[in-house]
C-alpha cells in the first residue's frame, strides 16, 4: 500500500511538472471561479439588501406622525410649541388643490414635525359647501376632523379624507360614513360618533370661514381661496416646490 501511494503522488507531481512546463498552472482546490462570483454577488446582494431595509425603516419612522396635536377652536395645532417655523395652512376638504398640496409635502411635514423644525396650525374652512349635493360636506368634513383631535386619530384622519376625498358636485360622504372612517382608525372614545353626527362645530366653522374670507393678508388678487399657506406670517408662492425646505433654512 505504501509503493502503490508513493507511485500515485509521484505520478501527480510529474503531471504537475509537465502542466508548468507548457505555462498552464495546475488547479488548485477551492471554489471554482465560477462559485467565487456567485458567492461575491450573493454576499453584495445580502449587502444591498441590508441598506435598502434600513433606509425604508429609517423612512417609515420619519413620516409616521410622532408629535402633539391640540385644538383651538377650529384651528389644530400640530408640533411643539416652541418650533423655530410657524406654518399654517388654510384648507377645505373638498378642495382639490388641498388635496394635491397634502398628497406632495403631507411626508414632508410630517418629518419637520417629527424633528421639531416646524409647527402648522391648520384652519378648517368651509368655501366650497355648495360644490356638494346635498350641500355642506367641506363644513361636516371640517367638523369631523375636529372631532378627530379628541379621539386621538387627528394625523390619520386628517390624511384619510383627502385620500378619500368626494369630487366636487357629488354627494359627498355621509356623517356615517365619515364616523366609521374614524373607527376604522381607532376612533374608540364615546363622544366620537356624537360629535360627528351632531356636527357640533358647524357654526364655529362658518364664522371661521367669514373671517379667512374676509381677511386681506390671506388674499391673492383680491380673493381668498384654499389651499392658502402662510410660514411665519408671510404667505407662500405654491408654486415654489422648496418653500418647506427654504423655510427651514430661514431663507
Amino acid at each position: 500500500m505504501g509503493g502503490a501511494s508513493r507511485s500515485e503522488k509521484n505520478r501527480k507531481q510529474a503531471a504537475n511538472h509537465r502542466l508548468a512546463a507548457a505555462g498552464i498552472t495546475p488547479k488548485q482546490s477551492g471554489p471554482s471561479g465560477g462559485t467565487r462570483i456567485a458567492l461575491i454577488v450573493v454576499a453584495a446582494v445580502v449587502v444591498v439588501a441590508g441598506v435598502i431595509g434600513y433606509f425604508v425603516i429609517h423612512n417609515r419612522q420619519s413620516t409616521t406622525p410622532n408629535y402633539a396635536v391640540a385644538a383651538s377652536g377650529t384651528v389644530v395645532t400640530a408640533g411643539k410649541a416652541d418650533a423655530p417655523v410657524t406654518v399654517d395652512v388654510y384648507e377645505d376638504y373638498l378642495c382639490p388643490v388641498c388635496e394635491r398640496f397634502e398628497s406632495r409635502y403631507s411626508d414632508d411635514v410630517t418629518t419637520a414635525l417629527n424633528d421639531g423644525k416646524i409647527k402648522v396650525n391648520y384652519h378648517s374652512t368651509a368655501i366650497l359647501d355648495p360644490l356638494t349635493t346635498p350641500a355642506g360636506y367641506s363644513t361636516l368634513a371640517a367638523n369631523a376632523a375636529l372631532c378627530a383631535v379628541p379621539a386621538g386619530i387627528w394625523p390619520a384622519y386628517h390624511k384619510a379624507l383627502y385620500a378619500d376625498q368626494p369630487a366636487e358636485k357629488s354627494a359627498g360622504l355621509t356623517a356615517a360614513q365619515l364616523v366609521q372612517k374614524g373607527v376604522d382608525l381607532g376612533a374608540k372614545n364615546a363622544d366620537w360618533s356624537t360629535c360627528v353626527t351632531g356636527n357640533s362645530n358647524a357654526a364655529a366653522i362658518t364664522e371661521a370661514t367669514k373671517a379667512a374670507i374676509g381677511n386681506t393678508a390671506l388674499q391673492t388678487n383680491g380673493r381668498f381661496g384654499t389651499p392658502t399657506i402662510l410660514v411665519n406670517d408671510a404667505k407662500i408662492d405654491l408654486n415654489d416646490s422648496k418653500w418647506l425646505e427654504n423655510a427651514i433654512a430661514g431663507k
